[in-house]
């Protein structure tokens, strides 16, 4: 008896280990900078794509993704962000340091010397600016075979649930939104859809608790998604859908267009 209780035990924990190796964490990362210095970052940020894949082989990252806003801001705040994926919260935490990331440099340009990597890092930190950081965890999505690619297009929607009112949101996120974008993607109108909540503890001051993201091929298929009315709805849908949007406050909607992915 006592050999089976330790079975189910270690079952138990094996399969609370495979669920957490399975949690996507992500940090977005807003980035801000000068006008007369954009064209230098175009050229950084491809710098970045190949050390960021260094960091994918070395499994130090599941990928990097570098998005250029369309709207949801104005160009004093920041023009670009941001993504980073990582397997577990402390590999996100620790992030990239800096050495790291100069040594990923060297590897994928062996032409150039330390110093010359080491110069390029100081000016690359004089052009940039980052205003927000934000570490993420999901905990539901849509079921698709979505391929990020250049070109692809999202909405990153900030969101506050109203005080009291957390578990309540996330209900309906699951249960009532997420069906409805699972049928935007079995119908074509979206690509991929993603709740995440925020992986560090907030106090009621905080900005946002969760963002959302809504990922489409291209414009074509947001606008369609956009016109798009479901004349089958119930009225109970109805209602529980505005229940949902009643236990949050959308703070902000950023529509941004995917340049660089690592994958």
């Amino acid at each position: 008896m006592k050999k089976l209780l330790f079975f189910l035990l270690c079952g138990m924990l094996w399969v609370s280990s495979l669920k957490a190796q399975q949690t996507q964490y992500m940090v977005f990362e807003f980035v801000k900078v000068e006008n007369e210095q954009l064209f230098d970052y175009i050229e950084f940020k491809s710098l970045m794509e190949k050390v960021y894949r260094q960091a994918l082989n070395d499994k130090r990252i599941k990928g990097w993704d570098f998005w250029s806003l369309q709207s949801g801001t104005d160009n004093s705040s920041f023009q670009y962000i941001m993504v980073t994926y990582y397997n577990n919260p402390v590999e996100m935490m620790n992030g990239l340091d800096e050495q790291s990331m100069m040594e990923y440099t060297k590897i994928a340009y062996p032409h150039l010397s330390s110093a010359q990597v080491a110069k390029l890092f100081q000016e690359s930190l004089k052009m940039r600016d980052m205003p927000m950081r934000l570490y993420m965890k999901k905990i539901t999505e849509t079921k698709d075979n979505f391929q990020m690619k250049p070109g692809v297009l999202a909405s990153f929607d900030l969101m506050k649930a109203n005080e009291g009112q957390f578990d309540i949101y996330e209900k309906a996120e699951d249960e009532v939104f997420r069906p409805i974008h699972q049928k935007y993607v079995d119908q074509g109108l979206m690509g991929h859809w993603s709740l995440l909540r925020t992986a560090l503890p907030l106090g009621s001051e905080a900005k946002s608790t969760h963002l959302t993201m809504n990922i489409y091929k291209d414009y074509m298929q947001f606008f369609n998604a956009q016109s798009y009315e479901d004349i089958n709805q119930t009225a109970a849908q109805r209602e529980a859908v505005n229940e949902g949007l009643n236990s949050r406050d959308q703070k902000w909607v950023y529509l941004a267009t995917l340049e660089n992915v690592v994958r």
